[in-house]
């Protein structure tokens, strides 16, 4: 899972907005772009090209 410590500094690379942990706490979501960046063996991937658009 992700540290509290490292979701408090991430930031979204398009907006620089916050992130919050999904409901799964198996991705990143930034409610501005309305983007999801996975997590993948407890390391965020924080390309905005391998985000997938929600909802």
């Amino acid at each position: 899972m992700i540290n509290k410590e490292l979701l408090d500094i991430l930031a979204c690379p398009q907006c620089k907005g916050s992130l919050k942990l999904n409901e799964q706490k198996d991705g990143l979501i930034c409610e501005t772009c309305k983007l999801l960046y996975e997590i993948r063996d407890d390391i965020p991937v924080m390309l905005i090209e391998e985000a997938k658009k929600i909802a």
